[in-house]
C-alpha cells in the first residue's frame, strides 16, 4: 500500500485542519496518510519511507512558520527526488509561505509536484474542506498504480 506523509506548521490550527482534510483525501484514494506537526520532526529519518509528501505552513508576517523552514532544511538531507509532492497553507491576507514551500519542494528537492500549491484561508467551511480533500486526491493520483 502507498504511504504519504502530511506535515504542517500551524499558528492557530487552520493549517492543521487543512492537513487533516488532505489526509482524508489521500485516504479516500487508497493512500495511507500519516499526519505530523513540523515541530515534532526531529531529523531526516522521520521523513524516510514514504511515497508522497505534502508540506504546509501558515503564513505569518509574509513568511512560513519556523518549524516549516526547519523541515525544508531537513528534507534537503533526504533523497526525495522524483517523489510525489504537494504544498499547502492557511493564510489571512497574503499566503507567501505556500509558494516558497512549493518552489523548494519542486526545484531544490526535485520532487514531482502537483500542478500548484493549495492556498486557502481555512478548512472550516465545507467548500474549503472539500477543496483540501480534492488536493489530497490529486497528490495520490501522482503515485504509480
Amino acid at each position: 500500500m502507498k504511504r504519504a506523509l502530511v506535515i504542517y506548521s500551524t499558528k492557530g490550527g487552520r493549517t492543521e485542519a487543512i492537513a487533516q482534510c488532505i489526509a482524508e483525501g489521500l485516504g479516500a484514494a487508497g493512500v495511507v496518510a500519516q499526519l505530523r506537526n513540523a515541530a515534532e520532526v526531529e531529523g531526516g529519518a522521520d521523513l524516510e519511507g514514504f511515497d508522497a509528501y505534502v508540506f504546509g505552513s501558515a503564513t505569518y508576517h509574509h513568511e512560513m512558520m519556523k518549524p516549516a523552514r526547519q523541515l525544508l532544511s531537513l528534507a534537503e538531507n533526504v533523497d526525495l527526488k522524483g517523489r510525489a509532492g504537494g504544498a499547502f497553507g492557511a493564510f489571512g491576507w497574503s499566503g507567501e509561505a505556500t509558494d516558497v514551500i512549493f518552489e523548494t519542494m519542486s526545484h531544490t528537492l526535485g520532487m514531482d509536484m502537483v500542478s500548484e500549491p493549495l492556498r486557502i484561508q481555512s478548512a472550516t467551511a465545507e467548500e474549503d474542506s472539500e477543496t483540501a480533500r480534492a488536493y489530497g486526491r490529486l497528490v495520490a493520483a501522482k503515485l504509480p498504480s
